[in-house]
């Protein structure tokens, strides 16, 4: 059942998997779930608005700081909130001040919007999921909590199987390909009331496990290009959004540019 015949403004707040990394297009830009969707949005109808307030590396507190009142401000029919996932993964985290934070955002959006949409994100299959996935499912049940409190879709990802499959994510096990970017427009979508396309948690194909050779490279490759310069991120107390602008920082005509 459609919950809303036409959603005609719609705004992404979050980091670095609303951004759309790594779903990397020629030009250089990265496009991802948030420009899937309001693509096949703006397609229902004239006059649609699409604003993408999402930088890579935010944590939840800046997050609720500087994205949650200026995405409240642009009063749109969707608003999409997803963050805590950085704020799980650092060496040390407080939860409770990422609940306080998250709060505070849902708070704040929830009224200001004609449907807010939470996530429990996904997570690649491996070891680094199993250290963290205590934390991300204590961030779950706050996202839970809070969905259910202020009306709130919550979107499952991380109970789809299909979206932990390594397949769907980049060389640097952190950000979904192209094809999971198109799997979560597919799961918002459904979750929006609108009529399915596709059946986004279907599995992928049985594949052929790489030999013990191929998979002690590929690790080599990815600690070197990617764990390591992570790791130092962390150390420091940088992040990959220092100074960049959000994505698309105002509400603005977004004319359905078939990007899928």
């Amino acid at each position: 059942m459609e919950m809303n015949a036409s959603y005609t403004s719609f705004v992404a707040v979050g980091d670095s998997f609303t951004e759309g990394m790594s779903d990397l297009l020629p030009d250089g830009s990265y496009r991802g779930w948030a420009d899937l969707l309001a693509d096949r949005l703006a397609r229902r109808g004239p006059g649609f608005r699409y604003a993408n307030l999402a930088v890579r590396g935010k944590l939840i507190g800046q997050i609720a700081g500087e994205q949650a009142p200026v995405a409240a401000a642009m009063g749109a029919d969707v608003v999409t909130l997803v963050g805590g996932l950085n704020d799980t993964l650092r060496p040390k985290v407080d939860m409770g001040r990422v609940r306080g934070h998250l709060e505070e955002a849902v708070a704040l959006l929830a009224p200001s919007c004609g449907q807010l949409v939470l996530m429990r994100s996904p997570g690649r299959n491996g070891p680094v999921m199993e250290r963290f996935r205590p934390r991300m499912e204590e961030l779950f049940a706050i996202l839970e909590e809070l969905a259910e409190r202020h009306g709130a879709l919550l979107v499952d990802l991380y109970g789809a199987p299909v979206l932990g499959d390594p397949r769907l994510w980049d060389v640097d096990r952190l950000h979904l390909t192209a094809e999971g970017h198109r799997r979560v427009a597919e799961a918002v979508w459904q979750a929006l009331g609108l009529p399915a396309e596709e059946d986004w948690r279907a599995p992928l194909p049985p594949a052929v496990a790489p030999g013990w050779p191929s998979r002690r490279t590929e690790d080599l490759r990815f600690a070197r290009r990617h764990l390591l310069p992570w790791i130092g991120r962390r150390l420091t107390g940088r992040s990959s959004g220092d100074g960049l602008p959000p994505k698309r920082a105002e509400l603005l005509p977004f004319g359905g540019s078939r990007l899928s």
